[in-house]
């Protein structure tokens, strides 16, 4: 018998994470219009700085699930230990960008 598939934490968000994530997609369309326009340097780096925040925000939704679904959730201290160790390094990785 085969194993289920493993359950993420923003399971029960997926709609609404791919909804953002296609929003954002629209965003990043719309700054090469942008650009392929010529419009003021200001403005895409306005609309860029949208899509940054867009983004951060998706990333502390999933980071936040990470946290109470598969750190808290880990079946003993080794493995949440583990998980923890995951989670810091996925928030380190996010600080350091740009």
């Amino acid at each position: 018998m085969a194993d289920a598939p493993a359950t993420r934490g923003y399971s029960a968000t997926k709609d609404q994470l791919l909804k953002r994530l296609r929003r954002v997609e629209g965003q990043v369309r719309g700054i090469e219009g942008m650009v392929e326009d010529e419009r003021y340097c200001i403005d895409v780096l306005t609309q860029i700085s949208a899509v940054q925040a867009a983004l951060d925000k998706v990333a502390l939704g999933l980071l936040d699930q990470h946290a109470n679904h598969c750190v808290m959730g880990a079946p003993d201290e080794g493995a949440k230990a583990e998980k923890t160790e995951e989670l810091m390094a996925a928030v380190g990785r996010l600080m350091r960008r740009g």
